[in-house]
């Protein structure tokens, strides 16, 4: 009797050993997982040794991964699978984010750092107050040129992108909301009108435009601007210094008369895990050192003020890239329009390109 009791009991034991193990195993994976902090960004668009750092100065360890469109990163977090703590959506899609309840109202007692931010890039019309996101970088729609096709005076607004003497000789960027906005400011039009018959007229001067278009093009632009194709390519201010890098004939223009101005912005999704990393993230991001070394790798304007006197001289009186008020006070954002006008939007774009081959 005394042997059999003797067995139970270190069975019992055994088994009590057990489930202890397997618990504490279980609590250092969670201990561990609230350490890590899982980022969803654009490729290439942080300086690798800004991550190093964070994880040096801090307990988390990042987990980074990229995507190529903000569409493709709203279809991911909508299909929920991957817990993403924070993310880096441009301003009509934080828009859109917000009406889903996919993004997280932000708590500014934990952000002390978001008063480096300057003033005219918070409280837009995307997230009035900021109340889910906060400024990453911004950049530009304009147009680039080449000085050995063109000179400059004759590129300094878009109605002169229909100036016969540009005859097959203009690169457009793939998208139907920025080359509409092209024929709706020249026409003192909102780049987010909802009128059909407002489209329709703008769609009529594109089709004007056509003998001038050489091709209509994503990133291939870059190539083909890069390597003299062109005289003038319409394209985005951080696609823009890239070329110019390259190619130093290349220059960029904002028209003052308006553009479209974009922002992308760190949002921490409503079903994000480890929120204190985030948090901890986006105030070391925003100190003014870490947001300097951000906008030198990264190459787009920062709208940190603190970090922008940082920068070299050279690079913040580039008009092109950090445009005077009074081009700053014509420049639009882009809304998320209901679907129904997207749809137009695009259909008539399409209706536009085939028109242009």
């Amino acid at each position: 009797m005394k042997k059999l009791l003797t067995i139970i009991v270190g069975i019992l034991a055994l088994c009590l050993l057990l489930v202890c193990g397997e618990y504490a195993l279980n609590h250092r994976g969670n201990t561990g997982g609230h350490r890590v902090l899982t980022i969803y960004n654009w490729g290439d668009y942080i300086d690798p040794a800004l991550i190093s750092k964070f994880e040096k100065q801090t307990v988390y360890k990042v987990d980074y991964e990229t995507f190529d469109s903000n569409e493709s990163m709203l279809t991911k977090l909508r299909q929920g699978g991957t817990n993403y703590d924070l993310v880096i959506p441009s301003e009509y899609t934080v828009q859109r984010m917000k009406k889903e309840g996919l993004v997280a109202r932000l708590d500014h007692q934990k952000l002390p750092n978001l008063r480096y931010i300057d003033r005219q890039f918070l409280n837009r019309s995307f997230d009035r107050g900021n109340e889910y996101s906060v400024p990453y970088f911004w950049g530009t729609l304009g147009i680039i040129y080449n000085d050995q096709k063109i000179n400059a005076g004759a590129v300094q607004h878009w109605e002169q992108l229909w100036s016969p003497r540009l005859k097959n000789n203009v690169m457009l960027i793939d998208s139907a909301r920025d080359v509409f906005a092209i024929a709706l400011i020249t026409q003192h039009q909102s780049v987010n009108t909802k009128d059909f018959t407002k489209l329709k007229r703008a769609q009529g001067h594109l089709k004007a435009l056509t003998p001038n278009v050489k091709a209509i093009v994503a990133d291939e632009m870059k190539m083909y601007m890069e390597q003299d194709e062109a005289a003038v390519g319409v394209s985005y201010s951080g696609d823009a210094r890239e070329m110019m890098d390259v190619n130093h004939h290349l220059h960029y223009v904002v028209p003052s008369e308006g553009s479209n101005i974009w922002f992308d912005n760190m949002v921490i999704p409503k079903r994000a895990q480890n929120k204190a990393a985030a948090y901890a993230f986006i105030n070391f991001m925003l100190a003014p050192a870490n947001a300097a070394q951000n906008a030198r790798y990264v190459g787009y304007a920062t709208p940190n003020w603190a970090a922008k006197k940082r920068l070299s001289k050279k690079i913040t009186s580039n008009q092109a890239f950090y445009p005077p008020q009074k081009t700053m006070r014509h420049l639009q954002t882009y809304h998320d329009l209901p679907l129904k006008t997207l749809g137009e939007y695009n259909d008539l774009f399409l209706e536009f390109k085939m028109f242009a081959k």
